[in-house]
């Protein structure tokens, strides 16, 4: 793909990247983890390709009480907190109120997860090939945290997958996983949505549905 070339859509995105990710293609035991909520459309094909299980994986922010755009870390599905320990210490967070940030913030992931997927419970990580798949990386904050939670539930090998990103994301990610696979690293790179045609919200109700019809693609676990 050529720098100034743009995907038409997730969908399209999607089945590119998943051509890309041809080699793990009839693997056992695939797993593919895909950011809500953009990344599910992107994931949903990959999954579908491979094929391999789909599931989401949550990560939200943990904001500094009273100044909530500032991040003293984040939390993951599954409940892996990874903290800015920079940020608790200069600000003498006391350790109370970084579990009640975190518990609050959980309570929320698992809100959303049974929205997802309802009664279906996470997918096992441990001892499988975990593909990360976003619609794409501008500061990739988000798939470094991800992978860093990822990685504490044992995976067999971690790979991180993005249509297109900032050169700089891509290069931050590499020491966290075994494989970082980007399409497109653009010399430029001002936000996301600029690398596709038509780029609509994903919605809640769409993840749903997506993460339903992929259920017919699953392979058991290895």
């Amino acid at each position: 793909m050529t720098g100034g070339e743009r995907f038409r859509d997730r969908t399209d995105a999607g089945r590119r990247l998943a051509a890309r990710l041809s080699s793990y293609a009839r693997r056992a035991g695939m797993l593919v983890l895909a950011l809500p909520r953009g990344g599910v459309p992107v994931g949903f094909e990959v999954a579908c390709a491979l094929p391999a299980e789909l599931d989401v994986f949550l990560v939200r922010k943990l904001g500094v009480p009273g100044h909530e755009e500032l991040a003293m870390g984040a939390i993951a599905s599954g409940g892996v907190r990874v903290l800015n320990s920079r940020v608790v210490e200069e600000l003498a967070i006391p350790g109370a109120v970084v579990d009640d940030v975190s518990a609050r913030a959980l309570a929320e992931l698992a809100r959303r997860e049974r929205l997802y997927r309802g009664a279906v419970p996470p997918a096992v990580v441990a001892g499988r090939t975990a593909i990360m798949v976003d619609d794409g990386l501008a500061t990739g904050a988000t798939m470094r945290v991800a992978a860093t939670a990822v990685r504490a539930l044992s995976p067999a090998r971690l790979i991180a997958a993005a249509p297109v990103a900032a050169r700089g994301a891509c290069e931050e990610l590499r020491p966290l996983v075994d494989e970082v696979i980007c399409l497109a690293t653009p010399d430029t790179f001002t936000a996301v949505g600029m690398w596709y045609a038509d780029f609509p919200e994903t919605d809640d109700e769409e993840v749903a549905r997506l993460l339903t019809d992929a259920a017919r693609f699953r392979q058991p676990a290895a």
